[in-house]
């Protein structure tokens, strides 16, 4: 048995309360034991190490509910000469660059499969905690569908041992491809219930799948001990149609609507609005990694999005962190707080949707999220206040300690 001390910092727990100053948190192993002021946490007459916070703000590792680690940028000239095994030792530095963001969990909507997630697990290599859905579900044609008009096809995600090909038409198509991503070793399942910008065919506004198909898909999840769905959606009936089926995340959400913004308030699904994809991909396609399609889609929806988004959080919607990480470098995650906030949300309540609330959408409440006793020891040190500035989170030299459970991963101090 093992303790550490965490102390000399101000503490924000992650669940939207008032932080509190010389505080300490107490570890035992993996685990908190205590969280609190440090002048009243008893303390076990054992040997432990101290981790000085230096003054600074002790807050839950950041959750990143929507990313993509197994690629970086879009370019189809680059990516079609790389041999395909090269992605695998990119996600390397992809992963770290992640963990030492201060991500210490999140959900991959596409790309890693169950041999990456066993090699974070089993210390292989360092990475974040792990869900995956390791292939988006799509109709022939739709986001996803990488087929170009000269016959060719560019596919971001493509079929090999491991992970299937993820297109599907029709209710038993879509209920055999959801058995084959369960079977590859699926902790939830995505869908793209609309087109999207990246995808060379169609547009964010396009309607993919039927309300029943995407019924079928929750049926088949469910069985598999509640697995759910989550659904890339971003035109107003595609939304519809996926809450409306009983998909429990919508991801994107750039054409909402109030129909669409009063089903997910019945429902109580959780909005992932990935702010930062969009303004990603203008500004990796000016860099000339991404193709021209991307960039004009982008251009057309940046403002609506935002637009969207600020009145879904106006009205009560539950919004969890995701960031699309992947579109843009690993690494640069927390700029989405910056951008939440520029659509109303203050700065506390930007550090509960990358806490608590993208914990709860992951399903993982109990484990990770806010600094409570008996929750995994998910922390992260940060110098200055993040109340007072939320986008010095996006400086990595900022963010100087990182643990993830209970082992120091970065210490800059």
């Amino acid at each position: 048995m093992s303790y550490s001390l965490i102390r000399n910092g101000t503490l924000i727990d992650g669940n939207g309360g008032a932080p509190v100053p010389h505080a300490a948190v107490l570890i035992q192993d993996n685990r908190i034991r205590a969280a609190g002021p440090a002048n009243s946490m008893g303390l076990p007459n054992a040997e432990m190490v101290e981790v000085d916070a230096g003054g600074g703000f002790i807050l839950p590792g950041f959750i990143d509910t929507h990313v993509h680690l197994m690629l970086e940028g879009v370019n189809i000239a680059r990516d079609m000469i790389t041999p395909f095994s090269v992605k695998f030792y990119n996600s390397i530095q992809y992963m770290r660059r992640t963990v030492e963001a201060g991500i210490t969990s999140v959900r991959d909507a596409g790309g890693a499969d169950a041999g990456v997630k066993q090699a974070i697990e089993t210390g292989v290599v360092l990475g974040p905690r792990l869900q995956i859905s390791v292939v988006p579900l799509t109709i022939t044609g739709g986001h996803g569908d990488g087929w170009m008009l000269s016959g060719n096809e560019f596919n971001l995600f493509v079929a090999y041992p491991g992970s299937p090909d993820g297109r599907c038409n029709g209710v038993e198509e879509v209920r055999k491809k959801v058995r084959e991503v369960l079977r590859a070793g699926a902790d939830v399942v995505k869908v793209h219930a609309t087109g999207g910008v990246l995808s060379p065919r169609d547009h964010p506004e396009f309607t993919q799948f039927s309300e029943e198909e995407l019924r079928v898909m929750v049926q088949e999840a469910a069985f598999r001990r509640g697995v759910k769905v989550m659904a890339h959606a971003q035109g107003a009936e595609g939304v519809k149609n996926a809450i409306r089926a009983g998909i429990y995340s919508i991801e994107h959400g750039i054409f909402l609507d109030d129909e669409a913004i009063e089903l997910m308030l019945k429902h109580d699904t959780f909005l992932v609005p990935t702010l930062l994809a969009p303004l990603a991909v203008l500004e990796v396609g000016e860099a000339g990694g991404m193709p021209e399609y991307a960039i004009r889609k982008a251009r057309e929806t940046i403002e609506i999005h935002s637009d969207s988004i600020g009145r879904a959080y106006k009205a009560g919607v539950k919004i969890a962190t995701g960031t699309d990480a992947g579109v843009m470098p690993h690494g640069a995650n927390l700029r989405e707080l910056g951008l939440m906030c520029n659509i109303g949300m203050t700065p506390m309540e930007a550090i509960v949707a990358t806490t608590k609330t993208a914990a709860e959408c992951l399903g993982w409440q109990d484990r990770v999220g806010t600094v409570q006793a008996g929750k995994l020891a998910d922390l992260v040190i940060v110098k200055s206040n993040p109340l007072a500035d939320i986008r010095s989170l996006e400086k990595p030299d900022n963010i100087v300690v990182v643990m993830k459970d209970g082992r120091i991963v970065k210490d800059l101090r």
